[in-house]
């Protein structure tokens, strides 16, 4: 291992112990996958959407198109054939329809309100590292102080750097602590809210108006503010 010298303006104190800040870089880890993960869902259950409306507008465009053609004139068996086709055609669409509406409001729109909560974390996340910076060039200071020949000088700029040093220890450690009390609670509380979404999923497969009956629990889910 290569020796690095002491970085210029670092305490030589260390001021957050490594299981700290290995706890919470495992902590905030999680939620960046989970935050890629929100993303590609809610992505990907647009484009199946998309696909399911596309299909059955097209099967409606075709039976159209068979109902315009000269052999129902011609056929009377061709024409109840294709005129039950359409019918089918357009059952299929208003159940499609009625489908991607209820998957917009019961797993689309939660996907988005859970997904609004990254930026937020994402910005108290830096607001921490700022504040760690803070109290690092603050702690420095007071070691330089410490190290000096205890003169009148000296021991003023000395207190002076400790008085500014706490108030910008304790605005770390408040948000620090913040972050590890609410990281594993927002992260442990994704299978919670996102259970109902998964069963309205299931349930509009089959029939879209009993998939109605969860919106309302799942939107009453709380999530947490950063």
């Amino acid at each position: 291992m290569s020796w690095i010298p002491f970085k210029i303006g670092q305490p030589k104190k260390q001021i957050v112990s490594k299981t700290v800040e290995r706890d919470f870089e495992r902590e905030y880890g999680k939620l960046q996958q989970l935050e890629e993960q929100t993303k590609r869902l809610q992505k990907d259950m647009k484009k199946s959407t998309d696909a399911d409306l596309a299909m059955s507008k097209s099967a409606v465009k075709i039976s159209l198109d068979l109902l315009s053609n000269p052999l129902c004139e011609q056929d009377q068996d061709f024409l109840n054939m294709v005129t039950a086709l359409d019918t089918a055609m357009k059952r299929m669409d208003a159940f499609n329809q009625e489908k991607v509406n209820q998957i917009q409001k019961t797993v689309i729109e939660p996907l988005k309100k859970f997904g609004s909560v990254f930026p937020s974390l994402n910005m108290a996340v830096k607001r921490r590292e700022q504040a760690l910076q803070d109290y690092r060039r603050l702690q420095a200071k007071v070691e330089k102080y410490e190290e000096k020949e205890k003169t009148g000088p000296v021991l003023a700029k000395l207190h002076q750097a400790r008085e500014e040093l706490r108030p910008v220890r304790d605005d770390f450690e408040a948000k620090n602590k913040q972050l590890l009390d609410e990281m594993p609670r927002f992260y442990n509380s994704r299978l919670d809210y996102f259970q109902p979404s998964f069963e309205s999923l299931i349930r509009a497969q089959a029939s879209p108006s009993n998939s109605r009956l969860l919106i309302l629990p799942l939107w009453m889910s709380t999530l947490p503010c950063f």
